[in-house]
């Protein structure tokens, strides 16, 4: 088997926006939301179904996963492979948005629906050392929770580390799932979840049509030239403030890179 790195654009789109096997979406959401019982979402409409990009390599227009549960309620779910400026203002603009354009001119309110928002970090974005958390709108004081309709939720992948041999929870599969796969050649032991174990069998890119590996090379190629075009932005930036004489631990706190990096770059600019 040889799985694709489920954090490329499209092989993210193909797995969970997959209007196919939508056991798929729903047993993650069920693994992170921690629904149970009758609680336990059965059901799901994709509203962004996966589509191969009609020109070759042309950038995927919504690079998350849209779905709603049968009592109407909507899911977002986005992979977000690097840190951007504005990030955390970006998604509650997003999620609100989602949230008030279930209404049409004239609707009356009660017939808003949650929005709850599932974001898959490959970066470090919170203090806490959970690699999973979930934000609520509550009172300050009393911690109240009377505004319910917005949700969010973060997987921190940075911060997962836990190897095969250490899986227990269905929630665990799935993010050591999503952070690994590309590196294993076979399927990890006690896939007892439908929903997981189709995941993998639709990540196993021996399986995919030919456009659908040639998308997936490309989305690989154009994310490896936006880190080389970022990469040289964090150089310029670094050897301006070595022209200023920081030290290497001053400029490692301002950009956040390490200092033999930044050492490099010195060396560098001495050649």
């Amino acid at each position: 088997m040889q799985f694709a790195d489920i954090k490329n654009d499209i092989a993210f789109r193909k797995i969970f926006g997959n209007e196919n096997k939508t056991e798929i979406l729903i047993s993650f959401l069920n693994a992170v939301l921690k629904l149970e019982g009758n609680k336990k979402i059965i059901w799901v409409a994709i509203l962004n179904p996966y589509q191969v990009p009609i020109v070759l390599g042309a950038k995927s227009t919504i690079l998350d996963v849209k779905a709603k549960d049968k009592i109407g309620n909507e899911y977002i779910v986005e992979m977000q492979v690097t840190d951007k400026v504005g990030f955390a203002k970006r998604v509650v603009y997003y999620s609100a948005k989602s949230y008030s354009a279930q209404l049409n001119v004239g609707e009356q309110y009660y017939k808003l629906k949650p929005t709850i928002f599932i974001g898959i970090l490959n970066f470090v974005f919170l203090e806490t050392e959970n690699y999973l958390s979930r934000h609520l709108i509550l009172d300050a004081e009393t911690k109240e929770h009377k505004l319910k309709d917005l949700d969010f939720n973060f997987i921190e992948l940075p911060k997962f580390n836990k190897t095969e041999q250490e899986l227990q929870t269905l929630v665990e599969k799935w993010v050591y799932f999503i952070k690994n796969a590309e590196s294993l050649t076979v399927l990890p032991p006690n896939l007892d979840d439908e929903g997981l174990r189709s995941a993998y069998t639709e990540a196993d890119r021996h399986l995919w049509k030919k456009e659908d590996l040639e998308a997936y090379e490309y989305a690989r190629m154009r994310e490896t030239d936006d880190i080389a075009r970022e990469m040289l932005v964090v150089e310029k930036i670094v050897k301006k403030l070595i022209k200023t004489n920081l030290t290497n631990d001053e400029i490692a706190d301002i950009t956040g890179l390490g200092t033999e990096q930044i050492e490099f770059f010195r060396n560098e600019m001495n050649e």
